[in-house]
C-alpha cells in the first residue's frame, strides 16, 4: 500500500526473555494490560523500546504472555497477547485483532453513524495506540514508540478493514519529540484530505472535527450515545451545555427542537467550532455561547437565578495522577451544588466524570450527597458508561461515568 511519507523504519525488534513477579505474573494471567518496571525480575540488559516482550511464568517456565517493550514509560511493558499458546505476532496477527475490534462496532455503524473509534487502546490489544474513523478519514494517535515496528503492517490492515480513503497520523507530545521517526503530527500519509475539518454523522446529527489540529483525534466519540439522548430530551427546552468544547451536547439538543441552547467553554475557538456545528444542521432554536472559566460563570448565573430545563456537566479530567483525587472529588461536589441550582422545575441535571482515578461509585456517592442536602426531590433516571466502540477490557480502561437527575419539583 503506498504510503505518501516513510512509514517503515529500520526498527528490529528484539525477542526479549522475561520473568517478573509472582504479584506481576497474576496480572498478566489475569489479563491486565500493564507490566511495571518494579514487577519485572529478570530482562536482556539490551532492552529496547518496542523489543517483544515473552514473559515466562515461574510454575512451569512456559510463556504466558507477550508484551511490547516501552524504555520511556513506567509501565515497562505493555501486553498484546495474553495467553499460553503459542502464536507469531506477524501481519495476521494484528489484521486478526483489528477484524476483532471492527465487528464490536457493527451494531453502532447499522445507525445513522460514520465517525467511530475502531481501536481504543489496551481494551482492544493496541496499548497506547488508538484509531478513530470520521467518515472516510482514519485517523491514528500514537502514544509510544513501541508501535514504530509494526506501523506500517497495522495502519494496512485498518486502511483495508475501515475502508477508508485517507489517513491522519497524530502523535502525543513524546513522539513529537522523538528522533527515531520522520513522522510530523497531523501527517497526512495516506490518500488526501481537501479540508482539515472532516465533515461526519453521528445518530443523524451533522459535525465536523479537525482532525490536523483538534484536541485527541479531533473529536470526542465516547459521549456518543448521551449527547443522543440529551438531544431526545431537550425537545422545547432550555438547555445548558458546561464545558461545551465543539458543542457535543449543544447541537444535538439544538437538532432535536431545543428552544434556546448555551454552550459555556473556556475557549473561545472551541466555542466558534460548536457555533459551526449547530449551523451543519437546521435548527430553529437559539444558540448563545458564554467564554470563561465554567466555575465562575456558573456561580453568576445562579447569583441571577438563571435556570435551565436541561444542564449538562461534563468536565475534563481533574485527577490525572493519585494525588489529585481529593480535589476532583471536591471539584465534582462543586458542580453538583451549582448544576442543582441552575437546573428548573421538573428539569434534568447530567453529570458527567471521565477521571479514571474517581470511581463511578465514588463520582455517584458525591452527586447523591451533593444533591440531597438541597431538600429537592429527584429521580435517579439513569447511569451510563461508555458508548460500544470504547469497550472496558480492563479496570482502569472505565473512566466515563454519567448520570441523569431529574427533579421533580
Amino acid at each position: 500500500m503506498p504510503f505518501s511519507k516513510q512509514i517503515v523504519t529500520n526498527l528490529q525488534p528484539k525477542r526479549l526473555a522475561v520473568k517478573l513477579t509472582a504479584k506481576g505474573e497474576n496480572y498478566v494471567q489475569d489479563g491486565h494490560p500493564w507490566v511495571f518496571s518494579d514487577s519485572i525480575v529478570k530482562i536482556n540488559n539490551t532492552a529496547q523500546t518496542g523489543d517483544m516482550s515473552i514473559i515466562f511464568g515461574k510454575r512451569a517456565n512456559k510463556m504466558i504472555g507477550i508484551g511490547l517493550y516501552d524504555a520511556n514509560s513506567p509501565i515497562r511493558i505493555k501486553m498484546i497477547y495474553s495467553d499460553t499458546a503459542s502464536v507469531n505476532i506477524d501481519n495476521a496477527f494484528f489484521y486478526n485483532k483489528i477484524q476483532q475490534a471492527y465487528q464490536k462496532r457493527l451494531p453502532l455503524l447499522k445507525t445513522k453513524t460514520n465517525s467511530y473509534r475502531l481501536l481504543f487502546g489496551e481494551n482492544d490489544g493496541f496499548p497506547s495506540l488508538i484509531a478513530d474513523v470520521y467518515a472516510k478519514v482514519l485517523v491514528v494517535k500514537l502514544y509510544s514508540e513501541i508501535w514504530l515496528p509494526f506501523l506500517e503492517t497495522i495502519l494496512e490492515s485498518l486502511l483495508q478493514i475501515s475502508k477508508c480513503k485517507t489517513l491522519v497520523i497524530r502523535l502525543s507530545r513524546g513522539l513529537q519529540n522523538s528522533k527515531s521517526h520522520q513522522l510530523k503530527d497531523g501527517d497526512v500519509v495516506f490518500g488526501t484530505l481537501d479540508n482539515e475539518e472532516v465533515q461526519f454523522i453521528e445518530h443523524g446529527v451533522q459535525f465536523s472535527a479537525n482532525v490536523i489540529k483538534g484536541h485527541k483525534t479531533g473529536y470526542f466519540l465516547d459521549h456518543r450515545e448521551n449527547r443522543r439522548q440529551v438531544g431526545l430530551l431537550s425537545k422545547n427546552k432550555t438547555v445548558l451545555d458546561v464545558f461545551s468544547y465543539a458543542g457535543g451536547f449543544s447541537v444535538h439538543a439544538l437538532a432535536n427542537g431545543a428552544k434556546e441552547v448555551t454552550s459555556l467553554d473556556i475557549s473561545e475557538q472551541a466555542l466558534e467550532i460548536a457555533l459551526q456545528n449547530g449551523k451543519l444542521n437546521p435548527y430553529s432554536g437559539t444558540h448563545n455561547t458564554l467564554a470563561g472559566d465554567a466555575f465562575k460563570i456558573l456561580e453568576e448565573l445562579v447569583s441571577e437565578n438563571i435556570q435551565f430545563d436541561v444542564v449538562v456537566i461534563d468536565p475534563p479530567s481533574f485527577a490525572k495522577q493519585q494525588t489529585e483525587v481529593a480535589l476532583a472529588k471536591k471539584k465534582y461536589a462543586q458542580l453538583a451544588q451549582l448544576g442543582v441550582q441552575l437546573t428548573a422545575k421538573s428539569g434534568i441535571l447530567v453529570l458527567a466524570s471521565c477521571s479514571s482515578r474517581v470511581t463511578a461509585t465514588a463520582f455517584y456517592d458525591i452527586n447523591a450527597q451533593t444533591l440531597q442536602k438541597y431538600q429537592r426531590s429527584f429521580s435517579i433516571e439513569q447511569k451510563t458508561q461508555h458508548d460500544i466502540d470504547h469497550p472496558v477490557g480492563f479496570p482502569e480502561g472505565a473512566y466515563l461515568k454519567c448520570a441523569y437527575y431529574r427533579f421533580l419539583d
